[in-house]
């Protein structure tokens, strides 16, 4: 006997998803996965600042970008929620309507978790290079690392590694550098055995 064929999730599949739980639409697979932990929200809070100043406001640096946490993308058949995503000001020129956008962003940061590094590094990595955007950084908040890849289409390409420590200067953004070590301005608390 034949299986039946897989139905594609769809947007109201995407929107029935309770609060508190992240969902993207994958190569018509609708992903589901809990919040992150403080130390993947407090590394992306700390990165939008580290960028916000000399790349959105022009504090100390070119301006010119628009950044949006966790924003809803549509990307074809694709519903993706990157933690960070930056737009060149000329390519975003009013904010829609909508809840979601749908005009490819410039760059994106995924901040790598347990429940999200597959994801990240596999079936995203790909549609982000499908949908052209031409920047992509991998931030892994327990590592304390940050992989940096720029779209050669049709692949990724790793530009850089930075470790706990380093200056970065990774593009788009390597106009004005900041200290890796900025991103994680506390470490987590040890693991007790019981």
């Amino acid at each position: 006997m034949a299986e039946p064929a897989k139905r594609n999730a769809t947007y109201e599949d995407f929107r029935a998803v309770p609060e508190g739980l992240v969902a993207e639409i994958l190569f018509g697979s609708l992903v589901v996965h809990p919040r992150p932990a403080p130390p993947h929200g407090t590394a992306s809070t700390a990165l939008q600042i580290e960028l916000g100043g000399p790349f959105q406001k022009g504090r100390g640096g070119p301006g010119g970008w628009i950044f949006i946490v966790e924003p809803e993308l549509h990307l074809g058949p694709h519903i993706v929620q990157p933690d960070l995503a930056g737009w060149r000001r000329e390519r975003m020129t009013h904010m829609p309507a909508t809840s979601y956008i749908e005009t490819p962003p410039d760059w994106i940061c995924e901040v790598l978790s347990p429940s999200t590094e597959a994801n990240d590094k596999g079936p995203k990595r790909r549609i982000y290079a499908t949908y052209g955007i031409g920047h992509l950084w991998h931030l892994d908040p327990v590592a304390k690392l940050l992989e940096v890849f720029a779209l050669q289409p049709p692949r990724w390409v790793l530009h850089e590694t930075y470790q706990d420590g380093d200056a970065v200067d990774a593009p788009p953004f390597d106009a004005v550098p900041f200290q890796l070590s900025e991103l994680w301005p506390i470490s987590p608390a040890p693991t007790t055995m019981p």
